[in-house]
């Protein structure tokens, strides 16, 4: 069973905060990719993009059901943004440059340094992630930008746990993750993927199983969309099964025996784990 990356659709979310703060390491880790991350700032000049699976056991055991040759999961594109500034806004720190390249991304990951490390130099020489926030989103909100945010705790295994009253003043959903020995990761791909509010449904056969996303809410034609715009122009109807209800079926012959399968019109709206044969 091969897997591929090979995505129909741009799902982008950059990585930003101040500098020194571990974004690079963090993109490293998901990307598995190599990027500056020395301890200097703005040694992250050009964003650097990685494709990232999302991680999903659901697509795994479809495509044994399957017997699928291909295995295709979808994907989230990770944009390493180089540190931002006080000031950026009004160009300081190569901020404009740097405010372009998160104006293009759909979402935003903001990574916070929660740990002391004298090794580490930190910009304003002192650890405060509430005021590191407080100088980003002021950064963001003076240069028009709202996009959805999700505050990456940038943690140490050696630092224990963060206060709840930290917790409770942060602005936004939050999630702990320590990029150096990998702690987290899946957890903050997937939660980058549910803060678009995107769905995953399946196609599956012997060819391919394949995750494809669409917004939570659209409707068959829209989600068809994800696969080729004829699926939405020239949509008839789709056969659905939930998968929890194939797997129990445990093919598709006994679901169809069941009566498990049904047949979909234009107005029906597409749940997380369908998985979907479009007719035209």
């Amino acid at each position: 069973m091969e897997i591929f990356l090979c995505p129909m659709s741009k799902i982008s979310v950059g990585i930003v905060g101040l500098p020194n703060v571990g974004k690079s390491t963090l993109f490293n880790a998901l990307t598995k990719q190599s990027v500056p991350a020395e301890n200097y700032p703005f040694c992250t000049i050009d964003p650097s993009v990685g494709i990232v699976p999302v991680p999903d056991e659901r697509l795994q055991k479809l495509s044994i059901l399957s017997k699928s040759k291909k295995t295709i999961p979808a994907v989230v594109e990770f944009v390493d943004i180089a540190g931002l500034v006080k000031g950026a806004s009004e160009g300081e720190g190569l901020g404009n440059k740097f405010l372009s390249n998160i104006r293009e991304v759909d979402a935003i990951i903001e990574m916070v340094r929660t740990f002391e490390d004298p090794d580490i130099v930190h910009v304003h020489e002192k650890v405060d992630p509430l005021f590191d926030i407080e100088i980003i989103n002021l950064e963001l909100e003076a240069a028009g930008i709202k996009k959805p945010t999700l505050y990456v705790l940038n943690v140490s295994e050696i630092n224990g746990q963060i206060s709840p009253e930290f917790k409770d003043k942060i602005p936004g959903p939050f999630i702990e993750v320590d990029p150096v020995f990998g702690t987290g990761l899946d957890k903050l791909i997937v939660e980058a993927y549910k803060l678009l509010d995107l769905i995953t449904f399946f196609t599956t056969g012997e060819d391919e199983s394949r995750a494809w996303t669409t917004q939570r809410g659209a409707k068959a034609p829209e989600a068809g969309k994800s696969i080729h715009t004829d699926f939405r122009d020239k949509f008839i109807r789709a056969e659905v099964i939930h998968y929890d209800k194939l797997m129990e079926a445990g093919s598709y012959a006994t679901a169809r025996e069941k009566g498990w399968l049904r047949i979909e019109g234009k107005e029906y709206v597409v749940q997380d784990g369908d998985v979907i044969e479009f007719l035209i």
